[in-house]
């Protein structure tokens, strides 16, 4: 054997060992470049073809818009501009079994629709008691009177004919003819002048024995007739206003008659509906249950025989003082803006 032959084997062995590494070296670059491919593919299929899908935007609708619809179905048209149901704040179609609320005002049973509770003791208290002493005299003088004539003062015999009078009537026509006749039997002077007191609270006998009196000598006669004329004591108040009109504190009478409250004011021939007088603030109602107060908001007076008392009085009228002094006196008939205070 040639040395050629001897080398060329090794040779060949060799030749043929890379060829086959040089091979194998290519599959495996094409498997891994073919595996690489497969990759990416799939890659991009599970990027895109397999990706979460987003959850769809929000609709967004309002009540008027459902309306809409449901409007233009029932009339089978698409839903026309304006003419379409819209929703209320009271539908009308809703069946309920709950009452409906009907909101009235408050109106309590007092004169100029007030409530009233028992005020504190004090000065008007004691003038009170005073009084109710002094009517329970006149009571007494009028039995006496209807016994034996003979014995009746021209006061009471006076007295004795307004109350027939206002017997022999009814209804309202009873009312007017007390108001007219104390009205005239009494004529105005201020306490002041008559008694030089600043007030004093008269029965309705002495105050037809002098012919004179303040306001709520008037107003004290009224009652007195009105009790005796037969009308309940439930029905009666001695009622203690601050008139705004003429800023001065008033005494009236107040009958409850037909459901209404008419106030005898000796100011007036005419009968007038607590409603009807809107410049009067309530302050006191008086009667046979004693002092009581009106339900309006407090203002402080000045104190009385040492007194520190709070009385009503609206906010209209600022803070009220009871002083005790009175105006000036009137020559006749207790005109509008000489009025003389209560206290």
């Amino acid at each position: 054997m040639s040395p050629v032959s001897r080398v060329s084997k090794p040779f060949a062995a060799g030749i043929a060992m890379l060829s086959s590494m040089l091979v194998l070296a290519g599959t495996a670059t094409e498997v891994a470049a073919r595996a690489r491919g497969s990759v990416q593919a799939s890659d991009h299929v599970l990027r895109f073809d397999d990706a979460p899908v987003a959850p769809p935007q929000a609709k967004f609708f309002t009540i008027n818009g459902v309306l809409a619809k449901l409007d233009a179905t029932k009339r089978g048209t698409a839903a026309p501009g304006n003419d379409v149901e819209l929703a209320s704040l009271t539908p009308t179609g809703i069946v309920t079994d709950t009452p409906s609320v009907q909101i009235a005002p408050v109106n309590g049973p007092e004169p100029f629709g007030l409530f009233a509770f028992r005020a504190p003791e004090g000065a008007l208290w004691r003038k009170w008691r005073g009084l109710e002493a002094d009517m329970a005299k006149d009571t007494e003088s009028l039995h006496r009177c209807q016994n034996d004539a003979s014995s009746c003062s021209p006061a009471a015999a006076q007295f004795a004919r307004f109350v027939a009078s206002a017997k022999a009537k009814s209804g309202r026509a009873q009312l007017e003819d007390i108001n007219q006749n104390v009205n005239l039997a009494i004529r105005y002077v201020s306490d002041s002048m008559q008694y030089g007191v600043a007030d004093r609270w008269s029965s309705a006998l002495s105050s037809f024995a002098t012919g004179q009196g303040d306001c709520e000598d008037y107003a004290i006669a009224k009652y007195a007739a009105l009790s005796d004329a037969g009308f309940a004591a439930e029905d009666l108040r001695l009622v203690l206003v601050r008139d705004r009109a003429v800023r001065e504190d008033h005494a009236v009478p107040a009958v409850h008659h037909e459901g209404k409250w008419l106030i005898m004011d000796n100011r007036s021939a005419l009968l007038r509906e607590d409603s009807q007088i809107s410049s009067f603030t309530p302050l006191f109602a008086i009667n046979y249950r004693g002092v009581q107060l009106f339900a309006t908001p407090y203002a402080k007076r000045d104190a009385l025989d040492g007194e520190t008392d709070a009385l009503p009085a609206a906010d209209a009228i600022g803070a009220a003082k009871w002083t005790g002094a009175e105006a000036s006196a009137s020559p006749a008939g207790g005109a509008i803006g000489e009025l003389p205070l209560l206290m």
